[in-house]
């Protein structure tokens, strides 16, 4: 028998993989529901006074880059290099562990960043244009706390500086990304192509950039842009390494579960063949001893070779 892998596709095996990790599945939806109640909880409100609006009174500006191009840029981008990727060597296993991956990846960073944003409550830059949209600043007389007069959504929004989910998004699907990547290419094989590090360094550029445009809006500041990296750039890297080997490992290609499936596969494949070949054996064996002679010999001789049998002749011929 051979010993080739089988293919691999969404056809053939898609159905059988998405079955064993369902449950991976549905805690992925639990994170997404998670996250949504955690974007409909009231943050805490940090108190906020009159000496520290210096630092708090930087214009209220657009976004560089919406909310609704996060997702898009951390998650459809690199799908679409995944997709092309399976399109190309049909593998179910790489394909089927990359989306996950990067699915849980970019959530479990959401659901962290979001819980994060909600419990510290830190005011954004522009915090006091949305306090007092009209430039009218009031505080509390015993306090010098704020006393808000501006759209409650937007006040909402004021305080949810730390960390910037724009960057941890961003970081979390990109950076998974490129160390998928890194992977793919072989990057870090020992051979010197520090070329391949221009194509793996590319996504984590844009999330960088991500990440300067919210410090360059004021919806940020930079201690923020700088956790929410960090925060994303680590959950990126325990979601791949929970499927892939480190770029630098020899299998480093394909995921773990693909290499398990081809030596379940060999071995199965080795095992096959030993029947076979020892049913081979005892086949040839029950040949040999039903034929104890030379299938060109007489089954009887002419002449009998026993020593005695010629004594006794001789003593016969003797005697006559």
């Amino acid at each position: 028998m051979t010993d080739l892998v089988p293919s691999l596709t969404l056809r053939s095996h898609g159905a059988s993989v998405a079955r064993f990790h369902v449950y991976d599945w549905l805690i992925l939806v639990g994170l997404i529901v998670t996250d949504g109640l955690l974007n409909l909880i009231e943050p805490f409100h940090r108190f906020v006074g009159r000496d520290m609006m210096t630092d708090l009174r930087y214009p209220m500006k657009g976004n560089t880059v919406p909310f609704w191009a996060v997702p898009i840029i951390g998650i459809v981008g690199p799908m679409i290099i995944i997709t092309g990727i399976y399109f190309k060597k049909r593998n179910v296993y790489d394909f089927h562990h990359a989306i996950l991956g990067i699915l849980y990846s970019v959530l479990i960073t959401a659901v962290i960043t979001d819980a994060i944003k909600d419990a510290v409550g830190r005011p954004r830059p522009d915090f006091f244009w949305r306090c007092f949209p009209d430039g009218n600043d009031i505080y509390d007389n015993v306090t010098l706390g704020v006393i808000c007069h501006g759209e409650k959504s937007v006040i909402k929004e004021g305080h949810k500086s730390f960390p910037s989910g724009h960057t941890s998004w961003s970081f979390a699907g990109l950076g998974f990304c490129s160390w998928y990547l890194a992977g793919k290419l072989t990057a870090f094989d020992r051979k010197g192509h520090v070329g391949k590090l221009c194509i793996v360094f590319a996504p984590l550029l844009l999330a960088a950039m991500v990440a300067v445009s919210r410090v360059d809006d004021y919806w940020h500041h930079w201690q923020d842009v700088f956790t929410g990296g960090f925060l994303g750039l680590t959950v990126a890297t325990f979601c791949y390494l929970q499927f892939f080997p480190l770029p630098s490992d020899i299998n480093t290609i394909w995921p773990h579960a693909y290499h398990s499936e081809v030596l379940n596969f060999r071995n199965s494949n080795r095992n096959s063949q030993t029947v076979i070949n020892r049913f081979t054996t005892n086949s040839i064996e029950m040949e040999s001893t039903s034929y104890p002679f030379p299938q060109n010999a007489s089954t009887h001789s002419e002449r009998d070779t026993n020593p005695i049998l010629d004594n006794m002749e001789a003593g016969r011929r003797e005697v006559l």
